[in-house]
């Protein structure tokens, strides 16, 4: 259960850094933790 909340949040977060990627200059370090993020979130969420 709180593995599934946890990768809930980390999806979101990465989200909400896509939006916020438009705002900042440095653009390969914003990806690469969206990237993070939205793959180990995706993962903690749809674990069984």
């Amino acid at each position: 259960m709180c593995c599934r909340m946890l990768g809930f949040i980390m999806f979101w977060i990465a989200v909400g850094m896509v939006i916020a990627l438009l705002l900042q200059e440095d653009i390969f370090l914003s990806v690469c933790i969206i990237i993070i993020l939205i793959v180990v979130g995706f993962n903690m969420f749809c674990k069984s």
